[in-house]
């Protein structure tokens, strides 16, 4: 696709990250307990991951210096931070800012004195951090998101990551008789997680991805949010009529597509067509609520629903448009809250929905959302002061550094609170509502954190990006996405998951 370079300012999530939960084997009938938990999620910002080619990555080799000695375990210092050893800490440079991260730092310098901790932030994650992963000298924290992540089934795949369990089995900050992982929202620590019980990845924010869109723009067309695709078509009939387009998306990044679209599909289908899409199974693609929702959206673009030019668009300028009230829908993480700030009108009330579904014959009801876990964090394998990465990510996961966060970027954490006291935007505020609407019909595609290249380059770029200009037909583009999934399933040098 050419565009690596892209900065995605929010950090696009992170698709890896990216950006999602949990992983149960739960199917439409008999959902059990823990499944349901996995699956329940709640809001926040995302980094929608992009491109990473890190297949050449990492050799787990190179000198490596020392590692920090342990220093004293007590009540305040359970993880046995060594209070004089430095911490480094590298931040992806994004729509969240840098500030939030800046001033849990602060917290940790006060704790402790006598370290010197290292703090940077940019936008080049993988070509800054690569080359000190292959030399074995890594950071001890990384937020590893943005235009540039590194691929995290690889870094999983080759050793590279240290297990976060005891970070999640310490004392949490705020309250010693509670461990930090009793603190977090349901699937944060599933999300982490690839095979077994190893947490890879602790996602710090928390989004809800789905149809954004300006209500004031929808309550001028004297319309509800539509529920079925006969009246999404009537609305988006409508909106040309007033010289509005009904979609618009990244064009440049048709990986955007998704956030609206593998819902559907799953609200269509049933959540086991993600997961076997998920699981790179044999003609997922092929399955009949996969082609019922690429012709809906295929008739956006036959119908000329679409904003001319979108194809073209990349995400900062699809968002732009739209918040100027040429188009009334895109799909979008809600970190586009934060990020088109200085564009949204102040009367534009942002709402976020649920995807429109096809009829009443859909497997899961309306309101069927996907909601996941964004901002990938990591303490490297080799981290010289991995407990201080740990720490580090402690002191962000307790109320006070989750508030702080929450009020300045529009975002909900992985800390479950931590709103208590904050007025909630419009956008936050709808995302809530959409969870609260979707109860446990919360799904969580992993197709984005599992196979970054395959969900990026050729499901999004080659297959949906060309579907929608036009220049493949639905049944084009899901043989030529079949292809893709079937030759990453074959492909020995991927390291392949399952839901488990």
């Amino acid at each position: 696709m050419g565009s690596t370079t892209a900065e995605h300012d929010h950090g696009p999530e992170g698709v890896g990250t990216t950006r999602t939960e949990g992983v149960g084997t739960a199917r439409t009938e008999g959902v059990g307990r823990r499944d349901l938990i996995k699956r329940s999620a709640a809001l926040g910002l995302i980094t929608v991951p992009t491109m990473s080619f890190l297949s050449a990555c990492a050799s787990s080799g190179g000198g490596g210096e020392e590692k920090a000695e342990a220093g004293e375990k007590t009540e305040k210092n359970p993880l046995a931070v060594n209070d004089t050893a430095q911490m480094e800490f590298v931040l992806f440079d994004g729509g969240f800012g840098k500030e939030y991260a800046e001033d849990a730092v602060k917290i940790y310098e006060k704790n402790f004195p006598k370290a010197s901790v290292k703090f940077s932030a940019t936008q080049k994650i993988q070509s800054t951090l690569q080359p000190r992963f292959n030399q074995g000298t890594p950071p001890d924290l990384i937020d590893n998101s943005g235009a540039e992540q590194m691929d995290m089934g690889v870094l999983v795949g080759k050793n590279q990551l240290a297990d976060l369990t005891p970070l999640l089995d310490a004392p949490s900050y705020d309250d010693p008789d509670k461990k930090v992982r009793d603190t977090l929202r349901p699937g944060i620590v599933e999300m982490g997680q690839f095979d077994g019980d190893p947490v890879w990845i602790m996602y710090y924010a928390y989004t809800v991805y789905g149809v954004w869109y300006s209500q004031k723009a929808l309550d001028s067309l004297d319309e509800q949010y539509p529920e079925t695709w006969d009246q999404m078509l009537a609305v988006c009939e409508k909106a040309k009529k007033k010289d509005m387009a009904g979609w618009t998306y990244a064009g440049k990044y048709p990986y955007y597509i998704p956030f609206s679209l593998y819902p559907m599909i799953g609200k269509v289908g049933g959540r086991e067509v993600l997961d076997a899409i998920d699981n790179l199974e044999p003609n997922a693609w092929k399955h009949p609520a996969v082609k019922a929702c690429f012709d809906a959206y295929y008739e956006l673009y036959a119908k000329g629903y679409i904003l001319k030019g979108t194809p073209g668009l990349d995400h900062i300028q699809s968002q732009t448009a739209w918040a100027q009230g040429k188009a009334l829908f895109i799909p979008n993480g809600s970190w586009v809250e934060n990020e088109s700030a200085n564009v949204i009108p102040e009367d534009f009330d942002l709402a976020v929905s649920a995807p429109t579904g096809i009829d009443s014959s859909d497997k899961m009801p309306f309101g069927t959302i996907w909601a996941s876990g964004g901002e990938p964090f990591i303490v490297p394998a080799k981290a010289k002061n991995g407990a201080g990465g740990m720490e580090q990510l402690r002191i962000m996961l307790s109320e006070v550094s989750s508030k702080n966060f929450t009020s300045k970027v529009k975002s909900l954490t992985a800390y479950n609170g931590g709103t208590d006291g904050i007025t909630l935007t419009p956008g936050l505020k709808s995302g809530v509502a959409a969870l609260e609407l979707a109860g446990e019909n919360v799904v969580n595609p992993r197709i984005q954190d599992w196979y970054v290249q395959l969900q990026k380059e050729q499901i999004g770029v080659a297959g949906l990006g060309e579907m929608m200009a036009g220049r493949l037909t639905p049944a084009e583009a899901i043989k030529k996405i079949q292809g893709f999934a079937d030759a990453a399933a074959k492909d020995s040098s991927i390291k392949h998951y399952k839901h488990q």
